[in-house]
């Protein structure tokens, strides 16, 4: 008798890993699927006056370093 239920016993062992790897499984893929939407929301902008937008800003004129006036300087 002891050996049929030790059986038994390991039968539903193996069914409790079984399903809990499938679980496991489902809730990673769950997790892929829904981080890639994820990202675009953390992303964040800083415009010219420090300001934090979600919006990208719109493209600026570049600035060289000749364009800079250093004050204090001497020439």
């Amino acid at each position: 008798m002891a050996r049929s239920q030790n059986s038994f016993m390991k039968k539903q062992r193996e069914k409790k890993k079984q399903k809990k790897k499938e679980d496991k499984l489902q809730r990673k893929q769950e997790r892929q699927e829904s981080s890639s939407g994820e990202l675009d929301d953390m992303i964040a902008y800083v415009d010219e006056f420090g300001n934090i937008s979600s919006t990208p800003p719109e493209e600026q004129d570049e600035v060289t370093a000749e364009d800079i006036d250093q004050a204090g300087t001497k020439n």
